[in-house]
């Protein structure tokens, strides 16, 4: 393991999984500690008219970055 990889994974511990919150997701590692929000509108409507995120770009981003320590090789 890279020194990277290796101060990432004692830091940040996987599983990473994320959760709902009003107005977008948060990120959470194993020990529950927040890493990322992603914030977002409802519908394309409100999105499109704030220039923000919609409520499922927001989930795919956030999922993605739960994917972070599978692709580190974190175990």
């Amino acid at each position: 393991m890279t020194n990277l990889q290796d101060r990432s994974a004692r830091r940040f511990p996987p599983p990473w999984s994320v959760e709902q919150i009003p107005g977008g997701f948060k990120v959470v590692d194993a020990s529950g500690q927040s890493l990322v929000y992603v914030y977002a509108r409802e519908t394309p409507e409100q999105a499109s008219i704030a220039k923000v995120l919609t409520i499922d770009e927001a989930r795919r981003i956030a999922v993605n970055v739960a994917k972070q320590p599978e692709f580190l090789g974190a175990k």
